[in-house]
């Protein structure tokens, strides 16, 4: 069953899901222009996050303008039954953001999916050389990216 949030919680959900303001206190900040407190706003986003609404609350790197421009989708076939165990491995690397585990269709095998971000040419495939070795996989797809399209956070209140 979807929540139900209050018009004062929609709001303060838009702009706590949005770029937070650039101030000393950016929840004071959000309660001044939605109209509450400042503790209504932590307490609304403390609450979904215990009941697991809400994963995390953090920032999101704009990783080409970090420095992180040479990326690779990689998608990955895992047996099933090491898919904990690998996904494990992957996700502790510091360079992969992402990491999914996807349906295969018989034009396309592939069930898992990492996202690597490389400083330089040539580290995402060091990344992948050495997961490769690490879990004893080495049937994989690098998706190279070209050109960055889009790059937003979900927006699920305006």
């Amino acid at each position: 069953m979807a929540i139900q949030f209050t018009e004062t919680e929609e709001r303060i959900l838009a702009l706590a899901g949005s770029d937070l303001p650039d101030t000393e206190q950016p929840f004071k900040t959000i309660a001044e222009k939605v109209g509450c407190t400042e503790q209504e706003v932590v307490d609304l986003l403390k609450n979904l996050k215990e009941r697991k609404i809400i994963r995390r609350f953090g920032a999101t790197l704009r990783h080409q303008k970090a420095g992180y421009g040479h990326n690779a989708m990689v998608a990955w076939r895992v047996p099933e039954e090491r898919s904990d165990e690998v996904g494990e491995i992957f996700a502790a690397r510091p360079e992969i953001s992402h990491c999914y585990i996807r349906r295969t269709y018989p034009e396309w095998t592939y069930n898992f999916y990492t996202m690597i971000h490389g400083e330089r040419p040539g580290h995402a495939l060091e990344v992948v050389a050495e997961l490769e070795k690490v879990t004893g996989l080495d049937d994989n797809c690098v998706l190279r990216s070209l050109k960055e399209l889009k790059k937003t956070s979900m927006v699920y209140f305006k």
